[in-house]
């Protein structure tokens, strides 16, 4: 045979195995899956990178497994396809999970490809984006299977706060693999094909006797709404796809690097003469808190994450003069706008993950306090608000606050106060900074008189309380509040304010790491 032949033949080699890794579980299991309403693994890849930039790794990979028959069972790939891309010319790296091999369920080998590009990952300073669709861990490998989901475990942890962690649960995820998620910056679901749970509908019917479905005990909606383990609910495989690529474009590839700046045609000096009108003259009538937002950012578009949880804060990413920021608003529409426990912990893991990336903070306060109540106490509300406080305060990126309206208690020192190493603090001429509102200020004070009944009195002493303390001032006089604004130039001060900030630098003691109040 000639030599031109040899190479020839071990082409057409290379092309057949290539084909037969492509193939994945076989025809019947891809068409299968495309019933259900889901692409493939390979097809979700190709949606989401840039055309024609994946180059994928591991790909003739096969278990090592000799029992229970799966020596006669090998396929290229094992269940996962690794590699890395662009989005948007950005290098990333992701690895998808194939249902139609053995499930998409988690062998040594399958771990160890999904740690390749997880460790590579971390020493070029990119990405990874994690395409979840797996039955969990291949019960004939044992502790093998369980071992290489805590050696992913690892990786997730050491990865935190070093590189972007973005999971897309797109089928099952659940016992021991949904820890890997967890554990991600974002989790973006698909609505109806995708669940999360440590124990099944079964399990659960067997030891408590409980009847539910796996999409109303996991689904997309119950864990964006319920539970907050997730980000985002997509409508499906490519709408999930491109809430990730989407979400790429705000923040930066590791935490060396500063956010991606996008040049904006709205103007920096740009005033809104509506924004003077939005916050209503009653303390107690509620409003919007997007509707400042949006008058306020570039183009007017915001990013809301995990605009189902606890929505009586509103959490998300937008630019203003091209700068990437992260935005953390009470929301006087909901609960008056109120900090609970769920709001707390939402906002804090926010405001953790905007400072491990560099992305500058903005917040919009209108905050009468925190929830009262006996179920709020033992569940721990005083445990997890100061986990917000502690975000804000061990956070050195530029912070800038703006005060819309309320400002009362504990809870104006937890909104990014100046107290806190708040860099630029701002007011609205409504803004109201006090210990408490003026009705349950005057009923302490004045108690006694009160209740002897004179209306009268009671009434005077409420508007003197309002005259002397619903305002921003007594703050400014302090220092406390840097400027007290016209609500319509609040977009040029944040970008005067953020270009003063760009070259920031504060740090923490030196420490292995604090403890948050966990």
């Amino acid at each position: 045979m000639q030599p031109e032949s040899k190479i020839k033949n071990k082409i057409d080699l290379l092309k057949e195995r290539s084909q037969s890794a492509e193939e994945g579980g076989g025809a019947d299991r891809i068409e299968k899956q495309k019933r259900s309403g889901k692409l493939t693994a390979r097809e979700r890849i190709d949606f989401f990178l840039d055309e024609g930039s994946f180059e994928e790794f591991d790909k003739f990979v096969v278990h090592r497994s000799t029992d229970f028959g799966l020596e006669k069972q090998k396929f290229p790939g094992d269940g996962v396809v690794t590699g890395h891309g662009l989005v948007d010319g950005r290098e990333v790296f992701v690895f998808a999970q194939d249902f139609t091999v053995f499930g998409g369920s988690l062998s040594e080998t399958h771990a160890q490809k999904i740690c390749k590009v997880m460790d590579l990952a971390m020493k070029t300073g990119a990405p990874v984006i994690g395409l979840n669709d797996s039955g969990g861990a291949r019960i004939q490998e044992g502790v093998v299977s369980l071992g290489g989901y805590a050696d992913i475990f690892l990786r997730n942890t050491l990865a935190s706060g070093v590189v972007p962690q973005i999971s897309c649960i797109m089928g099952p995820c659940a016992g021991g693999a949904v820890y890997s998620p967890a554990i991600t910056d974002f989790n973006v679901m698909v609505k109806d094909t995708s669940y999360m749970f440590i124990t099944g509908p079964d399990v659960i019917k067997t030891v408590t006797h409980e009847d539910v479905t796996k999409d109303e005990l996991g689904g997309a909606v119950t864990h964006n709404v319920k539970s907050g383990v997730a980000h985002f609910a997509a409508d499906s495989d490519e709408h999930a796809l491109r809430i990730t690529r989407e979400l790429l474009s705000f923040i930066p590839s590791n935490n060396m690097e500063l956010p991606p700046f996008v040049p904006t045609s709205d103007p920096t000096d740009r005033t809104d003469e509506a924004l003077n009108s939005i916050v209503p003259v009653s303390s107690n009538q509620p409003y919007d808190i997007r509707e400042i937002i949006n008058k306020v950012v570039d183009e007017g578009y915001f990013f809301e994450v995990q605009e189902l949880y606890a929505p009586n804060i509103v959490v998300g990413f937008a630019r203003l003069g091209g700068m990437s920021v992260g935005i953390v608003a009470n929301q006087p529409a909901f609960l008056a706008g109120v900090l609970d426990i769920d709001a707390s912990v939402k906002a804090a893991r926010f405001v953790r993950f905007c400072d491990c990336f560099n992305i500058p903070l903005i917040t919009f306060e209108d905050v009468p306090g925190f929830l009262p109540g006996v179920n709020q106490e033992h569940l721990g509300i005083i445990r997890h608000g100061a986990k917000l406080l502690y975000a804000f305060a061990e956070a050195t990126v530029p912070k800038i606050t703006v005060i819309t309206r309320k400002a009362y208690g504990g809870a104006y020192c937890v909104m990014a106060s100046k107290h806190i190493r708040t860099d630029i603090n701002f007011a609205f001429p409504t803004a109201e900074i006090a210990v408490m509102g003026a009705e349950g200020a005057v009923g302490v004070l004045f108690r006694r008189e009160i209740a002897e009944g004179d209306e009268t009195y009671r009434q005077n002493k409420v508007a003197e309380f309002e005259d002397k303390f619903a305002n921003p001032y007594i703050a400014a006089e302090r220092g406390f509040i840097d400027e007290v604004i016209e609500p319509k130039f609040t977009r040029p001060k944040l970008i005067r304010a953020l270009s003063l900030l760009k070259n920031k630098r504060d740090s923490n003691p030196p420490k292995k790491h604090g403890n948050i109040p966990l």
